[in-house]
């Protein structure tokens, strides 16, 4: 048995879930909703401010698919109640960043600026502090997405390993190498 498949998610008070004949999971809170579709093999079972997964068979898929879906509707559960946050830093010389509404303009040392268009779901905020590295706040109740776009924007300049430069996640330790001066 899946030890996270197997373990019940507590409903907290103000959060209603309703699943439907489909398997399609909706949970509403006080920050938004959000509507997942399960597996069809994967049965939900609503009972008393708790939600039970099961699966059919011990087939690898069936295994696979019932952590999947306990853990995403998991997740579904603590967004509409405390959302979900991700800080990038942009470490560089001129790197800069700057939001606006639901779109992020990053200077990253390109020839032009790059503007990501960001979904509603996602607020943005940018901080840049004298003497520090600039800072991008992402915040979503939706934490697939929210990966999806840090990952997104974390791509454009990966940090490289001789300097650090690059967007990475605030406290990610990058392995640094020495480069060539240690040769000698």
């Amino acid at each position: 048995m899946s030890r996270i498949g197997k373990e019940p998610i507590r409903i907290p008070a103000g959060v209603e879930v309703t699943v439907s004949d489909k398997n399609v999971v909706t949970v509403k809170g006080p920050k938004g909703s959000l509507v997942q579709t399960l597996d069809p093999a994967i049965k939900v079972i609503k009972e008393e401010g708790k939600l039970n997964f099961s699966r059919p068979t011990d087939l690898k898929h069936h295994r696979s698919m019932h952590g999947l879906y306990r853990a995403l509707v998991a997740n579904m559960v603590e967004g509409v109640t405390k959302g979900f946050t991700k800080e990038q830093e942009l470490v560089g010389v001129g790197y800069r960043a700057t939001a606006k509404g639901q779109q992020l303009q990053l200077s990253l040392g390109f020839s032009h600026n790059v503007v990501i268009d960001l979904p509603k779901v996602i607020s943005v905020s940018a901080v840049q502090e004298k003497g520090k590295n600039p800072v991008i706040k992402l915040e979503s109740i939706d934490k697939q997405l929210l990966g999806a776009v840090a990952a997104k924007i974390r791509g454009l300049r990966k940090p490289e390993p001789y300097k650090g430069k690059g967007v990475r996640f605030v406290g990610e330790n990058i392995r640094r190498k020495a480069g060539k001066a240690a040769g000698k």
